[in-house]
């Protein structure tokens, strides 16, 4: 495509060659070439294999110690056999048969996160404008072909590569293609000599943004043969992100395993001497008793369970309208001090209707608000689209009899100069049977501040003092009423004026009149506003609107009660940045703003250590989604390039579905902590047990037994604490600290504490098995093994561990107080329990683990009575700490 030079050709060359036309492809067209070329996809990172996955599964030290444990007990047997002996191969299959298990477990999880995160970019797929059959339609990027008409706006990205057909004032960041940092200025125009990329002002290319004015062009590349598939190799290279929680757990796993190999070493050496005997079996006999204590010791399963309640709760929180981009800011949600939130469309319905006018002439304020604007009136269901607070002012002009298409024949748009944030109003230039005529609306501070007169509906008048106080008296009734105001003014022309900046035709305007719109709150956020003050979250409101408007609102749903609570843009640049941050506790609202000051607001919030949520839908809005801990883009409303910036975007534009991805942050959050206080509250009882019965002078636990344990009698309930509802408190308590530790709150406590008192229960299931296999006999430190003991204990462990998992749903508060059911860990539990007899009591697989055949009722009814007393334990350990924490 690019040996076409597309721009060096005229417009009606460009769209001849490409068999395309102003009212854009047919459907059918669209689909054929779409079927031919493919969609418009750059090539993507290549992924691992599931071969690659499965073996790094295995890559792991612990992994890798058990399959060494596994190949020694191959070659004993082995000898042993060829010896004479009759051992089993039973050890050896049962711990590679374990390890292959888990393994593809972790493959098959892994696919199912990678699903979840797939599905949730789906569904933040970027979006662009194309004309079809003469249809303006939202469609997919990926659905764009060659030949397709796109409508190109400030904010939005660029799908393909495009020659520009019309074009109003275009500016495009290029930087991602041409490392040039200053927008370029976009023309339509034929080029007549050969420049490079950089230099190509009539064309726009996949992967820049249009950061101001808007054009209509045709697709002329894409997908890999657009300038950015050039490039592809480079951007497909990508990073799987690790979260903080994440980084903390590789880091304990770390210190853990050193710590592991540590304790191992010296139990090795320890029993060695103790024994003073130094053959191959003793040392072997030794070996594996380290290795059960490292099995014991390293919870195998936690980092597996964490990504996965991480993954599944980004697809709960999708489903809910908020789709998080960042595994990271799941966990900065659940710590979220501060939501600064834009008043319109997210505090408010953004269904704007015109409820009140102000001016002389009610037929002229219609057309010059109708005309200065971008919406469309739909001929069919005579309704507006576009913009709302546009779309309210076509229905207004409808409503008294003026039909915006009607309005654009008898004055067809010749020029304009498009809105932006910092001017706060926009123009255009409509060709009239007399002249020209420009209308500019915009915010009325603003719009006064370039007029000079007025019309009174008769002849044009100079706007002296007494009228200007006029006007301003009936904008700020218009605004206490919490109605957003619109002004409106008008030029005339004799020939189209030249103008290079919006200052050149916005001075010297006639001011016509204002109009005031009612955008009803949305009924929901006052409760959501509530509830943010009860978990100890301020929200704060941020919006262009007059400040009587923006405080009317703000009281109206309780995010202030006084009018000191509020501040402008303008107050704001009369204070410094320090002066700033320490008044940024007592103010709430933010009325007349710039996207600048919304930078300014985040950075004062965290410059006193606050956790802050920004939300944003304009192009000018990303450097401050960018710097906030949580930028949140709109997904209705929204540019692009806010989109592509923000953590998380939500779907229906509401302030209350933030309030919900908080609290479901909060439970993700409390969720992996039961998990790990779970997983390493066992894995303790495990380390105190094995090691208690190393210095006891007998084995406890064999390898296998404890990896069944660990790998498939635990994971299972882990992953179904991951799916408990949160705790009735859970948004009643302050946000938790960024840094805090994973064990503050009493987690740490509770782990040694269950830990110890499961451990214990385990080496007493043993003494007791012991004594029952030798007929009432106790016997407190022997060498060897009892297969009885070694049988209870295991099943005690099992069963406590099974029976923990009911404590694990509350971490402080008793499991009565927690009405909800938890089906996944009712399934687990069951599940988990079948596991545990199937193992014991199946003739053959019971002989492979080396258990005793010879239960009976006496032996179960033991190990059920310790096992099931772990839940009263914990019941009443948690009503100690909290008698400790009140004193």
């Amino acid at each position: 495509m690019e040996n076409n030079k597309y721009y060096l050709r005229t417009t009606e060359e460009v769209m001849q060659q490409l068999q395309s036309n102003h009212d854009g492809l047919t459907k059918e067209e669209a689909a054929k070439r779409l079927e031919q070329n493919g969609q418009n996809k750059l090539i993507e990172a290549k992924k691992d294999s599931i071969f690659k996955k499965f073996l790094m599964q295995l890559v792991n030290p612990m992994i890798i110690v058990l399959l060494i444990a596994a190949a020694i007990n191959l070659v004993t047997v082995i000898i042993e056999r060829s010896s004479g002996g009759e051992e089993s191969f039973a050890e050896f299959f049962i711990i590679v048969g374990v390890v292959l298990l888990n393994a593809i477990l972790g493959v098959i999880q892994e696919g199912k996160a990678e699903q979840a995160i797939e599905a949730l970019k789906q569904m933040t797929a970027s979006t662009c404008k194309v004309l079809r059959n003469g249809n303006l339609l939202a469609i997919k990027n990926e659905d764009i072909v060659v030949g397709d008409i796109v409508i190109i706006e400030a904010g939005d990205s660029i799908p393909a590569d495009c020659r520009i057909l019309e074009c109003a004032s275009l500016k495009c960041e290029e930087s991602a293609l041409t490392g040039e940092s200053v927008p370029s200025n976009k023309q339509s125009e034929v080029l007549t000599t050969d420049v490079l990329v950089g230099d190509r002002s009539n064309m726009i290319y996949m992967g820049t943004t249009a950061v101001y004015g808007r054009a209509k062009a045709v697709v002329t590349a894409t997908g890999m043969q657009t300038e950015m598939g050039k490039i592809a190799d480079r951007l497909a290279q990508t990073k799987q992100e690790v979260t903080p929680l994440q980084k903390k757990l590789n880091s304990l796993s770390k210190t853990l395993s050193f710590l592991v190999l540590g304790i191992s070493v010296f139990i090795f050496v320890f029993k060695l001497l103790s024994d003073m005997t130094f053959g191959f079996e003793a040392i072997l006999d030794s070996f594996i008793i380290a290795v059960s204590l490292a099995v014991a010791a390293i919870p195998e399963g936690l980092a597996t369970v964490v990504t996965i309640v991480l993954s599944i709760g980004m697809t709960k929180m999708a489903k809910n309208k908020a789709v998080v981009k960042r595994l990271t800011a799941v966990e900065t949600l659940g710590c979220t001090q501060i939501i600064c939130s834009d008043k319109t469309g997210t505090l408010t319905q953004n269904k704007m209707t015109v409820v009140e006018h102000y001016g002389a002439d009610e037929k002229l304020l219609a057309t010059a608000m109708a005309q200065c604007c971008d919406a469309i009136l739909d001929n069919e269901s005579k309704t507006a689209k576009g913009e709302p607070t546009e779309a309210a002012l076509v229905n207004y002009a409808y409503s008294i009899g003026l039909n915006k298409n009607e309005l654009d024949k008898l004055q067809p748009r010749v020029g304009e100069s498009p809105f932006d944030s910092m001017r706060k109003m926009m123009s255009t230039l409509h060709q009239t049977d007399k002249n020209i005529v420009q209308y500019t609306k915009g915010a009325p501070d603003e719009i006064l501040k370039k007029c000079n007169a007025y019309y009174d509906g008769k002849q044009i008048l100079p706007l002296n003092e007494s009228k200007m106080q006029e006007i301003l008296t009936a904008n700020a009734s218009m605004a206490h009423k919490a109605l957003r105001v619109l002004a409106v003014c008008m030029k005339e022309y004799s020939t189209v004026p030249t103008f290079n900046n919006p200052e050149d035709i916005e001075n010297q305007l006639i001011f016509v009149g204002l109009c005031g719109m009612i955008d009803p709150v949305r009924p929901e956020v006052k409760l959501a506003i509530n509830e943010c003050k009860n978990a100890g979250i301020r929200p704060i409101m941020i919006t262009g609107d007059h400040k009587d408007t923006a405080i009317a609102i703000a009281k109206e749903l309780g995010i202030i009660t006084d009018d000191s609570q509020a501040i402008t843009g303008t107050e704001l640049d009369m204070i410094s940045d320090e002066e700033f941050a320490s008044k940024i506790e007592n103010i709430s609202v933010f009325a007349r703003v710039q996207p600048e000051h919304k930078v300014r607001i985040v950075d004062a919030c965290k410059s006193k250590n606050y956790i802050t949520a920004m939300t944003g839908d304009g192009v000018n809005d990303a450097p401050s989604i960018k710097s906030a801990d949580i930028g949140i883009g709109m997904g209705i409303t929204g540019t692009d390039v806010t989109k592509s910036a923000a953590d998380m975007v939500l779907q229906d534009d509401n302030f209350a579905t933030i309030v919900s991805a908080v609290e479901e942050g909060r439970r993700i959050y409390e969720n992996i902590r039961k998990a790990i206080q779970f997983l390493l509250s066992s894995n303790l009882a495990e380390v105190v047990a094995v090691f208690g019965a190393t210095m006891l002078g007998f084995t406890l636990l064999k390898p296998m037994h404890l990896l069944w344990i660990n790998l498939i009698t635990d994971t299972f309930p882990a992953l179904a604490l991951g799916m408990e509802e949160g705790e009735k408190d859970l948004m009643n308590r302050k946000p938790r600290k960024p840094n805090e530790s994973i064990f503050a709150g009493g987690l740490g406590a509770n782990l040694i504490i269950q830990g110890a008192f499961i451990g214990i229960t385990t080496l007493l299931a043993y003494l007791i098995g012991n004594c029952m296999e030798n007929e009432g006999v106790w016997q407190w430190s022997f060498s060897g093994e009892s297969t009885m003991g070694m049988t209870m204990a295991f099943l005690t462990l099992s069963l406590t561990e099974s029976f923990h998992s009911i404590n694990a749903r509350s971490i402080n508060h008793s499991i009565l107080t927690v009405k909800t059911q938890n089906k996944w860990l009712i399934g687990a539990f069951i599940l988990s329990m079948i596991l545990t007899f199937g193992v014991v009591l199946i003739p053959g697989v019971n002989e492979m683990f080396g258990f005793a055949t010879n239960l009976k009722i006496t032996h179960f009814a033991v190990c059920f009575g310790l096992a099931i007393a772990v839940i009263p334990f914990v019941e009443i350990s948690k009503i100690v700490q909290k008698l400790f924490k009140k004193d």
